[in-house]
């Protein structure tokens, strides 16, 4: 078993919608036009959404993976609250994706590679930490470095 099935802080839906998280991102970082950064939408034992990031595809610096994700789950289900939701992704979100995913009334993230493991461009204010985000607003729960090893060498150098 490896230590993904093993962790009990998630579900069983929340772990493979991880391993899909991972696979997308580590597929699309082999593609010259496409960013190795995914994410997902859980909602009980459902995967609603994964996806990428599109900013180079889309020349749009707000298509972050978690953007995307969220816009597609919102627009297919026709609403904009997904409080019964989690957020996964590849990398921590930055501060925009972090502020989307609480307007859209999610309180449940889970990440891999983590902020203080990565390249700083990754985070427009390195100093803002997630904890900063979750005593700042209402309490939302954060669970960072899930597999962490299997992607930390996407973003260590700041090239994905």
């Amino acid at each position: 078993m490896s230590d993904l099935e093993n962790d009990t802080r998630l579900s069983k839906t929340e772990r493979e919608a991880i391993q899909g998280v991972i696979d997308r991102a580590l597929d699309a970082s082999k593609a010259d036009d496409r960013n190795g950064i995914a994410a997902a939408i859980v909602s009980g034992d459902q995967i609603l959404e994964i996806g990428e990031n599109e900013v180079n595809a889309l020349t749009d610096p707000t298509k972050h993976a978690e953007m995307v994700v969220l816009a597609a789950v919102t627009q297919r289900l026709d609403r904009k609250q997904l409080s019964e939701c989690t957020l996964i992704s590849s990398l921590q979100p930055c501060e925009m994706c972090l502020s989307a995913m609480r307007f859209a009334g999610i309180t449940r993230v889970i990440y891999c590679a983590q902020q203080e493991n990565v390249a700083e461009k990754y985070f427009v204010f390195p100093k803002l930490k997630i904890t900063d985000f979750a005593k700042a607003g209402a309490a939302f729960t954060h669970i960072g470095g899930v597999k962490e090893a299997a992607v930390i060498h996407l973003y260590a150098d700041g090239d994905e």
